[in-house]
């Protein structure tokens, strides 16, 4: 009888506990939203094993000179035409032209057209602060004046800003001093962004005071900050933005190793953070899928990353990624804030309608 009842107590617990918390096995049958990958191809490999593993993706584009616009909103067009059930978009804007007086007309008569497309909002990215200069020479930050009416228009029309402004910390350290294998690995194949080799270009804090003071000047915007809006390295520093901006959201893309390595010192910490302000963080991931790139390849790679990065939101399992040196414990977070933040916080803040 003793054995009997403890049997049923142990029964339970196990339900209630799994009742409570997601596995790995349910990575399968849970929705789940990536909202920031670029697919730039007519190949329809990611978006078939994203309806296998139960996403949404948000394809970005991006105003750099990898890939130009045009030839972004073409791929992106056949996405989403071809997969509407996984495919949406965000668009960006072209710098060109920028001294000239109509510089905002003509590129808010591009966002109408995109809009009306079904572009969830735009992109604004680190060429800004880092990159693009005026015709006397002089960088543009994101606080220029002349960004005001386009911002405004996207306002009006309730879409999103996502804001990829700035950079990691990292990037102003030497490679040997970076604090997560990703960025010392881009910075090593992108030098001309790896800003501790040019110190006359504007300093980390120049780049987040120029955001934030963009961020203060429009109360009324949606804005999601990329890659956990620049402000990785310490979440102390992030929750500060949080609570001065509560129109402000973050997304993990790209960004999650520095949680993951910040949690190898201070778990309770991270943990509690992402528990306080899980209405705020949204999933991504940055994947990348090429016109050029092998598609069983780029499956298996987006595949890994996602099972990876559900593991350290749901399980305690000890991991180990990549991106970070040393081993890890995941985060196991309750359901509903798992839930939050791979797919509500990605409808609310980017004002995606659900059938």
């Amino acid at each position: 009888m003793k054995n009997s009842f403890i049997a049923i107590i142990s029964l339970y617990l196990s339900s209630s506990c799994s009742n409570k918390y997601y596995s790995e096995k349910d990575f399968y049958t849970t929705p789940k939203i990536d909202s920031h990958v670029h697919v730039r191809t007519t190949n329809d490999s990611i978006a078939n094993l994203a309806k296998a593993d139960n996403f949404q993706l948000i394809t970005i584009n991006v105003n750099h000179t990898d890939s130009s616009l045009q030839v972004q909103k073409a791929f992106t067009k056949y996405q989403v035409k071809a997969n509407p059930k996984q495919m949406l978009w965000v668009d960006a804007f072209s710098m060109k032209n920028w001294d000239s007086p109509n510089w905002a007309e003509v590129t808010i008569a591009s966002l109408k057209e995109s809009f009306a497309n079904g572009a969830l909002g735009i992109k604004i990215w680190k060429n800004i602060g880092m990159a693009e200069r005026d015709k006397n020479g002089k960088l543009i930050m994101i606080d220029h004046p002349r960004f005001d009416p386009v911002i405004e228009y996207v306002i009006a029309q309730n879409k999103t800003i996502l804001g990829h402004l700035g950079e990691p910390k990292n990037c102003w350290l030497p490679l040997e001093q970076m604090t997560v294998n990703n960025d010392r690995n881009y910075f090593k194949a992108n030098p001309r962004f790896h800003m501790f080799l040019h110190p006359e270009m504007p300093t980390y804090e120049n780049q987040i005071d120029a955001r934030d003071k963009f961020l203060a000047k429009h109360p009324d915007m949606r804005f999601v900050g990329a890659h956990l809006g620049s402000l990785e390295f310490n979440v102390d520093s992030l929750a500060k933005r949080l609570d001065k901006f509560p129109y402000m959201a973050v997304d993990v893309a790209e960004r999650l190793g520095h949680l993951q390595v910040q949690s190898q010192k201070e778990y309770k910490k991270i943990r509690n953070f992402i528990l306080k302000y899980q209405d705020r963080i949204i999933y991504g991931s940055d994947l990348v899928l090429w016109n050029t790139n092998d598609p069983k390849q780029a499956k298996e790679r987006f595949h890994k990353r996602w099972l990876e990065e559900w593991n350290y939101f749901t399980t305690d399992h000890k991991l180990t990624v990549e991106q970070v040196n040393g081993e890890f414990s995941g985060l196991k977070l309750p359901k509903k804030v798992v839930d939050k933040i791979y797919y509500s916080n990605a409808v609310k803040w980017f004002g995606i309608k659900v059938d």
